[in-house]
């Protein structure tokens, strides 16, 4: 379990990076660069050192890395070199790698069957194998990657969000490019022993695509993400060994959920969650506020053709709604008319519908026969800041381009 964790802390963390640069794919195409690298580790520890599961741990890691070093160089040749489409190189590399590893695997898959037991771990990922080696190895590259992001924090926020500013002071983008990606290929070597080369990708986006949905700042983003990362690790071993006993207690059948899987998919949750209903950028927060804003417009249109004296039917729930807000009133003839306040509400609609027309006439050039359409549109949306600006760059007009009177701001 703390292996997991110490993982997806420091996957989600990477993610961040990745998610902001837009190249959430290229840790799909690295994680499956890694592969023939790891087989090729297994290989030589396997036959040189049979006996050292240190030696061979430490094998698997340089090998992973090496090789995802060797795919992400050979995606910018293709790029920079070879002119060829950044998603082209990408997929290239990654089924060019892929099958390298995948050729080796069915070689030694008949040969030596140990060997390709240990591959196979690394393909799914096994946190029930990790031993205390593992877990200070991984804390040691976790240490040595959130020292890395504290201490280039500022640098990092820099190149990311304006390289032009950057590269102007002096900064050595480059440089800092080319050590986030580094960053990258390390936490997928940290990550393939539990969730697997597979879903690596996927633990690198979804806590950083979930912290994304809470907030705008990147400082705050690394810190959500590393949470929602150590939350994943956490309940998928759990819910791993927990949900099957629940399930199947009263069979008497011995049965754990693999953890890697598992793990992604408490990750993939938390994203779909706040993706769904975050405060600001959730799914259900924006169709509210349509909703929200619908019923704005219809009660401003209720309340505009009560002014007009029109004689329209009003739907109950705008009825009732009216009357809460004490914005109309019933009269003696059961018809309703506007109070006080619906009558400052009302004025203050038409005047900024008769604004804007002016203002599109005057100062777009628009016909004004193709004007009221837009003015219908826009006086709901129009604030007090924008009609000052309107009032004094169309020094505070009296009538509309239909000569009717607009309504002066004593007036609402």
């Amino acid at each position: 379990m703390l292996g997991s964790m110490l993982m997806c802390l420091t996957s989600s963390l990477v993610g961040v990076i990745v998610f902001v640069r837009r190249r959430s794919l290229v840790g799909e195409a690295l994680a499956h660069a890694a592969y023939p690298g790891i087989v090729i580790s297994v290989m030589f520890a396997s036959y040189f050192f049979p006996k050292s599961d240190t030696i061979l741990s430490f094998a698997i890691l340089i090998g992973a890395f090496l090789f995802s070093m060797i795919g992400l160089y050979a995606m910018e040749f293709l790029e920079k070199k070879m002119k060829v489409n950044s998603d082209t190189a990408l997929c290239f590399t990654l089924a060019a790698f892929l099958g390298f590893g995948i050729l080796l695997v069915s070689h030694i898959q008949l040969t030596h069957a140990l060997w390709y037991r240990k591959v196979q771990v690394f393909l799914f990922g096994q946190t029930a194998t990790m031993t205390g080696e593992h877990v200070l190895i991984y804390a040691g590259l976790t240490l040595a990657i959130i020292t890395y992001l504290v201490i280039m924090f500022r640098q990092i926020k820099s190149v990311n969000f304006d390289p032009q500013f950057s590269k102007a002071i002096g900064m050595r983008c480059q440089m800092i490019e080319t050590s986030s990606f580094v960053l990258l290929i390390l936490a997928i070597v940290i990550g393939m022993r539990s969730v697997g080369v597979i879903l690596m990708s996927g633990m690198i986006i979804a806590p950083a695509a979930a912290a994304r949905q809470l907030t705008n700042k990147m400082s705050v983003m690394f810190f959500l993400s590393g949470f929602f990362g150590i939350c994943s690790g956490f309940l998928g071993n759990v819910l791993s060994v927990v949900l099957p006993q629940a399930f199947f207690a009263k069979k008497n059948v011995s049965l754990a959920l693999p953890a890697g899987p598992m793990i992604l998919l408490v990750a993939v949750f938390f994203a779909l969650f706040f993706l769904l209903f975050s405060p600001k950028r959730g799914l259900f927060s924006r169709v509210l506020r349509m909703m929200k804003f619908r019923m704005q417009c219809h009660t401003e249109n209720v309340l505009k053709a009560l002014w007009k004296k029109l004689d329209i039917p009003i739907p109950f729930w705008i009825k009732c709604l009216l009357l809460k807000k004490k914005l109309i009133r019933k009269t003696q003839k059961d018809g309703y008319e506007l109070t006080k306040l619906g009558k400052k509400r009302a004025t203050r609609l038409i005047r900024l519908h008769r604004l804007w027309e002016v203002y599109l006439v005057n100062c777009m050039g628009i016909g004004e026969e193709k004007v009221h359409h837009s003015a219908e549109e826009m006086e709901h949306i129009i604030t007090p800041e924008l009609e000052r600006k309107l009032t004094e760059m169309l020094s505070n007009p009296r009538h509309d381009p239909h000569l009717q009177p607009i309504p002066q701001m004593e007036d609402v």
